[in-house]
């Protein structure tokens, strides 16, 4: 019984131990609107919601789909956020929103931030800044060009 008792002593001090090496979490990075590129990932940005329109409310038998293009932006300039499912619920105009590990979507050629399944979209106190709406990333229109090496 004794034995049982300590190897149970050491169990636990073997996993307190590792809890201990375990690496911490690192902390964001938090990035600005206009510093945002066409086809990048893993965005966490701090950003007032200025309008929401609702593209698509559909409820068939097994699941909602709902989507909803708003725009966000900081002090530094706006983006199209296209929200999806709860998402559009929280995106309300007026809302401070935290958009963490974000990426970029290309649609018909301009530039859109969305959060998939691994990121998250948390509401949060408001902030003092004002959105800069005058540089509004997405009405930059790109094109994909390939260019070819010659030797």
């Amino acid at each position: 019984m004794e034995s049982k008792a300590l190897s149970t002593a050491t169990k636990q001090q073997a996993d307190a131990a590792a809890a201990a090496t375990k690496p911490s979490l690192r902390k964001p990075v938090f990035v600005k609107v206009e510093s945002l590129k066409p086809g990048t990932n893993g965005h966490t940005l701090v950003v007032k919601v200025v309008r929401s329109n609702t593209v698509l409310n559909k409820k068939p038998r097994y699941q909602n789909s709902k989507i909803a293009e708003c725009l966000v932006g900081d002090e530094t300039g706006a983006i199209l956020f296209t929200a999806r499912n709860d998402q559009v619920d929280l995106m309300k105009p007026g809302n401070t929103v935290v958009l963490r590990n974000a990426k970029i979507d290309m649609f018909k050629g301009s530039m859109r931030l969305a959060v998939d399944k691994w990121g998250r979209v948390e509401v949060t106190e408001p902030q003092a800044f004002e959105v800069k709406e005058d540089n509004n990333l997405s009405l930059v229109e790109y094109e994909l060009v390939n260019v070819v090496e010659e030797l």
